[in-house]
């Protein structure tokens, strides 16, 4: 049984680490696979038309050594796709900006301030949009 997590009664503040829970996205929108292939670049849209098979592969974080299953989507966009130039363009909205920033960051934690600083989006505004009762793409606070 897999368990909830706990929504705390702490108010995220701007210094408050955000990332993509895969997990809540997965159980929350049946659509997610869709989105995460259309942020494929176009290589790999092709390679990955057939969004019915789902390949698991370790992905190894290099601060911690910490190993963890993810997604093959997940993994070809974190590994290639989110190292192209234009995987973030001017014209990419503020939960799609922030999301792809943390796929370039491996989806380690990132505060609002962070954010800002390299989005030049004000970090009240990314927190606002991100800490609300609506969750984005699994983008949320994480719960210390």
């Amino acid at each position: 049984m897999v368990e909830e997590k706990k929504h705390s009664l702490i108010k995220p503040s701007v210094n408050s680490p955000i990332s993509i829970d895969f997990d809540w996205w997965k159980k929350h929108d049946n659509n997610w696979r869709v989105y995460l292939h259309s942020c494929l670049c176009d290589e790999h849209q092709e390679q990955f038309s057939d969004l019915e098979e789902e390949l698991l592969y370790d992905l190894i974080d290099m601060q911690t050594g910490e190993i963890s299953k993810i997604d093959g989507l997940q993994h070809i966009l974190i590994s290639h796709c989110a190292k192209q130039e234009n995987f973030i363009t001017p014209n990419t909205t503020i939960v799609d900006t922030v999301f792809r920033l943390l796929i370039i960051n491996g989806n380690r934690p990132m505060t609002s301030n962070e954010l800002s600083d390299k989005i030049n989006r004000p970090a009240q505004t990314i927190l606002r949009t991100l800490a609300g009762p609506r969750v984005y793409k699994g983008i949320r606070p994480i719960q210390q």
